[in-house]
């Protein structure tokens, strides 16, 4: 009786087992294709973690699949400030963010919603700032920034600037490997003139890096071949925002002074002086390139037989004027004091020097240039803190 009970309890054991591994594999098969359902078309960022990252991420998602409901996502649009849920699947090889050209676009569109400084940065621009982590992902990252930052986009040289700000220093490898790409000369800097966007880009670029690397690495990717490309893009026949941002790559390698030494050699001063006469140009491109071709003249590439522009200009019809004692480091101001410009990546600020504390006041501000700025009153007391602007 004993024998014929143990012999039952075995054979029922053996069932039960067999009937709870086929609910598992049916259990298992169902909430994956329930997961597979749910997240199809959603973008895949796959991540660079350690295995054991990867095992935690993978049993996370398995969770998540099992709680989405069917309804079908395809249709929705991705949002760049937030990143997708997907991890990397354990059978999926490693592989690198793709679509550095979207994730572009994605942070030019995204920027312009920005307004407050503790504001959460967009995904893309997070998800470029690692990408640049290494030396590849900071080649395809420059590239990108010069292949679809668009001309007509207002926001663009400061999309290029920010981001190029955000990411890690470059090595003197990827530099080096910068450099042998791009390969920089005179006759690239006349071909594609119909499509000035890639030379504009590509000195907004250069500029960027000038003024980040200042120093020995400025010198050196200052090479003959890029003196040459920015020196051939002042010439007339050069789109005009291609002119000034070439004008503003050489003033930023000008600040090293070895470079400013090579640089004022090249005899950069005949050229500017024939730009300096777009100053007042009714056309307000021209009048750019004429305004930092004159402020180049007075302050870094200066001319033995030119007299400066404040030492000839007519102050007597002006009662106040933006105080030249009264500005932060890198701004730029005209000579007559009513026009002022910042090339710089940080948030350059200047007071008027006629102070109201009583009545009623107004004034008018013609806007030149497009780009990032504020304009508004100031107490004598304010800060000018060029990480945040006025406070």
């Amino acid at each position: 009786m004993i024998v014929f009970g143990w012999a039952v309890f075995l054979v029922s054991r053996s069932l039960g087992q067999g009937l709870l591994l086929t609910l598992e594999e049916h259990i298992a098969h169902f909430l994956g294709t329930r997961g597979a359902t749910a997240t199809m078309g959603n973008s895949c960022i796959c991540r660079d973690d350690s295995g054991a990252e990867d095992s935690v991420d993978n049993q996370q998602q398995q969770a998540e699949n099992s709680a989405v409901p069917t309804a079908d996502t395809r249709n929705q649009p991705r949002d760049p400030v937030r990143p997708p849920r997907r991890g990397r699947g354990p059978h999926e090889p490693r592989r690198k963010k793709q679509n550095v050209d979207g994730l572009v676009l994605d942070t030019l569109a995204v920027i312009r919603t920005l307004v407050d400084n503790d504001q959460e940065p967009p995904y893309s621009m997070i998800t470029l700032h690692e990408m640049a982590e290494t030396d590849e992902g900071w080649l395809d990252v420059v590239q990108s920034l010069i292949r679809v930052i668009p001309l007509e986009d207002p926001l663009g040289p400061a999309v290029i600037t920010l981001l190029l700000d955000e990411c890690p220093l470059p090595t003197k490898d990827a530099l080096q490997k910068l450099t042998e790409i791009l390969n920089l000369n005179g006759e690239v800097a006349c071909q594609d003139s119909g499509h000035p966007a890639k030379h504009r880009n590509t000195s907004a670029v250069l500029g960027c890096l000038a003024e980040k690397l200042a120093g020995p690495a400025s010198i050196g990717l200052l090479s003959p071949g890029i003196l040459e490309y920015l020196l051939q893009c002042l010439k007339l026949q050069s789109h005009p925002t291609v002119m000034l941002f070439a004008l503003i790559a050489l003033e930023k390698f000008a600040q090293t002074s070895e470079n400013k030494l090579t640089i004022s050699e090249s005899s950069i001063s005949d050229r500017l002086i024939t730009l300096e006469s777009w100053a007042d140009d009714p056309d307000y491109l021209k009048r750019q390139v004429g305004f930092c071709a004159q402020w180049s003249l007075d302050n870094l590439f200066l001319k033995d037989s030119r007299q400066l522009t404040y030492e000839k200009v007519d102050l007597n019809s002006i009662r106040a004027m933006l105080n030249s004692n009264d500005v932060s480091e890198y701004l730029k101001i005209s000579p007559h004091g009513l026009e002022a410009r910042c090339d710089a990546s940080s948030f350059e600020s200047v007071r008027c020097t006629f102070c109201v504390d009583a009545g009623v006041w107004y004034y008018e501000v013609t806007v030149i240039t497009s780009g990032v700025m504020q304009i508004g009153w100031a107490t004598r007391d304010s800060k000018f803190l060029n990480h945040k602007a006025v406070m």
